[in-house]
């Protein structure tokens, strides 16, 4: 598949604010419990709305690839069938939720009121692994499309969105709650580990897939053996420009790898030194890092799908 920039960044950018709102509601949740520091009001304002502005980021880059976006309210017409409204309907609520988190921590309405904004952050959380699901499932739910048609499909939208969402935490803490630092970085590090079983399982699949169409099936013609002679285009076409990356295998394997460093091994050592030697900088730095290498990764994701109309225009694919 072309995998459309808007697209990688709604993706990443979203997931990353719902895996940071997360990791704020456990680092509540656990202060009550006495498991962690209790972070202050004004940390958990700060970041939920570091986790508000990346999720509005995400929602506008969506705008670019809709053909009338002045119809995408239409999207969530379809929520009893299409994961797709049903994530636009979610959306909105999750922000909705992180709005008045933030905004609750931030006018001191919090103090006071632990169980009032447990039952909140309950609420985003909820709301947040909903999102994971719906966004998974939009193309979990392809059969057609073996390489995502996997339940690792959701489990990964899930495990790299906490790894970000947690490596960001850590940055957030490094500079403005010194005491959560050790939470926040020890998830990272578990969430990033997690994340890199789930991509690798996910490729070591793909790696085995054997293609359910042929070129008898994807035109119709039974013939035990055709020949493909012309591509059928004096020129491109929408079926050749969206339905393949364009670019060539040596580009593609090198992405694969440029990700698996990017978004895993490298974002974590810088992490893991950042605790070791208190270098607050280093967690910004890693989750710098970790961000580009999911950028990374998402676009292998979508250029890795091979559809099946590929059989046919083959000439070009």
């Amino acid at each position: 598949m072309q995998p459309a920039l808007s697209v990688l960044f709604l993706t990443t950018l979203i997931g990353a604010g719902q895996g940071l709102f997360i990791a704020l509601y456990l680092a509540e949740l656990w202060g009550h419990v006495g498991w962690t520091p209790q972070p202050q009001p004004s940390f958990l304002a700060l970041g939920a709305a570091a986790a508000l502005v990346l999720t509005g980021l995400g929602l506008l880059s969506s705008f670019f690839h809709l053909g009338r976006p002045e119809r995408a309210w239409r999207s969530a017409t379809r929520w009893r069938t299409s994961w797709l409204s049903r994530e636009v309907i979610v959306l909105p609520l999750f922000m909705a939720a992180l709005f008045v988190y933030a905004l609750a921590h931030a006018s001191g309405w919090s103090a006071g009121r632990p169980f009032a904004m447990l039952a909140l952050g309950a609420v985003g959380a909820v709301l947040a692994l909903a999102l994971y699901v719906c966004t998974g499932m939009i193309y979990a739910c392809l059969r057609f499309l073996q390489e995502w048609a996997s339940p690792l499909t959701v489990i990964n939208y899930l495990l790299l969105g906490l790894a970000s969402g947690f490596m960001l935490a850590a940055a957030l803490a490094a500079l403005a709650a010194p005491a959560l630092l050790l939470f926040y970085g020890g998830g990272a590090l578990l969430a990033t580990a997690a994340a890199f079983v789930g991509r690798v399982a996910s490729l070591l699949r793909n790696a085995r897939l054997k293609p359910k169409s042929s070129l008898q099936t994807a035109i119709g013609v039974r013939h035990p053996r055709i020949v493909q002679i012309s591509q059928g285009f004096m020129g491109g076409s929408f079926n050749t420009r969206e339905f393949f990356h364009g670019r060539p295998r040596a580009f593609f394997r090198s992405i694969k790898w440029i990700f698996l460093v990017l978004a895993f091994p490298l974002p974590a050592a810088l992490l893991a030194l950042g605790l070791a030697a208190d270098l607050p900088l280093l967690p910004a730095l890693a989750f710098v890092v970790q961000y580009v290498g999911l950028l990374a990764e998402r676009w292998f994701f979508f250029a890795q799908a091979n559809h099946p109309q590929n059989l046919y225009y083959q000439a070009v694919a």
